[in-house]
C-alpha cells in the first residue's frame, strides 16, 4: 500500500495572513486617499506600498516554504484585484484618471480572474512573464498617480504602458485558455 506523502498545510500560515492583511489595508488606503491634503496623499501612498509589498512577499513565502493552500489560491488574486481596483476606481472618482482606463484594466483583470476559476478544474495556467511585467507597471503607474508632484506626461506614459501590457497579456491568457480547453476535451475524447 502506497503511503500518501502529501503534507497538509494549515490555512493559518504567514502567506495567507499577509494576503488577509493586504485585503484589510484596502479600505484604509481608500479613506486616506479621499481625505484632502498632501500628508494624507502620502499616507495613502505608504499604505498602497505596504500592501503591494505583501503581494510579492506572500507569494514568495508560499512557494519557498510550501505554504500553498486552496484559500491562498483564491484569496490572493482577490486581494490583488481589490487593491488595484480600489486604487484605479478611486483615482477615477477623483477625476485624476479617465474612467475608460479604469474600466479597460478592471475588465481585463476581472475577466481573467473569472476565467482562471473556470479553468481550475482542467489545469492552472501559470502566470506569464508578461503578467509579472503587467503587475509591476500597474503598481508603478498607480504610485506615480498617488505622488502629488509627478508631471502628468510621466504618469500617462507609464499608465499607457501598463494599459497596453494589461490588454496584451489578457489576450495571450485567453489564447492559452482556449488551447488548454481543446487539449482537455481531446484528453476526455470529446
Amino acid at each position: 500500500m502506497k503511503r500518501d506523502e502529501r503534507r497538509v498545510v494549515s490555512p493559518w500560515n504567514i502567506a495567507n495572513v499577509l494576503t488577509v492583511l493586504r485585503l484589510a489595508l484596502v479600505p484604509f488606503f481608500v479613506v486616506c486617499l479621499f481625505i484632502p491634503g498632501t500628508g494624507w496623499r502620502v499616507t495613502a501612498l505608504g499604505v498602497f506600498a505596504v500592501a503591494s509589498i505583501t503581494d510579492h512577499l506572500d507569494g514568495e513565502l508560499a512557494r519557498r516554504y510550501g505554504l500553498i493552500t486552496d484559500f491562498g489560491k483564491i484569496a490572493d488574486p482577490i486581494a490583488d484585484k481589490a487593491l488595484t481596483g480600489a486604487a484605479l476606481v478611486s483615482l477615477s472618482i477623483l477625476n485624476e484618471l479617465p474612467w475608460w482606463v479604469t474600466i479597460s484594466i478592471l475588465g481585463r483583470e476581472i475577466g481573467i480572474t473569472v476565467l482562471r476559476f473556470v479553468l481550475l478544474r482542467h489545469a492552472v495556467i501559470p502566470a506569464s512573464y508578461g503578467g509579472k511585467i503587467k503587475t509591476v507597471l500597474q503598481i508603478a503607474a498607480i504610485v506615480l498617480y498617488l505622488l502629488p508632484w509627478v508631471p502628468g506626461p510621466v504618469r500617462w506614459v507609464v499608465m499607457g504602458a501598463a494599459l497596453v501590457i494589461t490588454v496584451g497579456t489578457g489576450v495571450d491568457y485567453l489564447v492559452r485558455a482556449v488551447k488548454l480547453r481543446k487539449v482537455a476535451k481531446q484528453a476526455r475524447g470529446e
